[in-house]
């Protein structure tokens, strides 16, 4: 799914965006979505989950999971390896269902244009 989001940014990334945001255009598969951040500064610009929808706005850079590791500024410092690298992340996250405790999550973080832009997939 990452190859697909890159490739859909790339495309038209106002489009990919509303896309990823609404699941539209198989964006959104079970508990598989991307998310983009800008480069710049770590603001969230789409996040697929529907339960994560939140985030939108946010800087990631300051976010950390339930046991206190910095996923956020991991995204962040992944997002600004050149483009076509992709980097591993993993933390802990609910999974977008309602109430669900925090579980292992890798996510996959490359670089595209000004955003980074991941899918994560939960263990």
């Amino acid at each position: 799914m990452l190859d697909k989001a890159v490739v859909a940014v790339k495309a038209d990334k106002d489009k990919a965006l509303e896309m990823f945001n609404t699941g539209q255009g198989g964006f959104l598969d079970r508990d598989l979505y991307p998310f983009c951040i800008l480069v710049s500064d770590g603001k969230i610009v789409a996040q697929g989950g529907s339960l994560t929808q939140k985030y939108l706005g946010q800087n990631m850079r300051p976010l950390k999971d339930a046991v206190g590791k910095a996923y956020g500024e991991e995204i962040f410092q992944a997002a600004q390896q050149p483009e076509g690298k992709i980097t591993e992340v993993s933390y802990m996250f609910p999974k977008p269902i309602a109430n669900s405790p925090p579980v292992p999550k890798v996510s996959f973080v490359t670089r595209v244009g000004d955003l980074g832009c991941g899918v994560g997939y939960y263990k």
